[in-house]
């Protein structure tokens, strides 16, 4: 691997989160029996693209200065 990526693109880290999450919410109390990991990783990667994009394209709505 020679190439990079920014840390919020990896699938990796992003089920990481949720791993992490699940179980603090199953320390706090919460009822997480019914959450599928799986699932709940891609739609938070979906939901984070969909951010990403609509920020950039605002963003670059707001901008004062050219793209050189």
């Amino acid at each position: 691997m020679t190439t990079t990526k920014p840390w919020y693109l990896s699938r990796t880290i992003w089920a990481s989160v949720v791993t992490m999450s699940i179980g603090a919410a199953g320390l706090a109390g919460l009822p997480i029996d019914g959450i599928d990991g799986s699932s709940l990783t891609d739609t938070l990667l979906q939901t984070v693209t969909a951010v990403s994009g609509l920020i950039a394209i605002v963003g670059r709505l707001w901008a004062r200065e050219r793209i050189g």
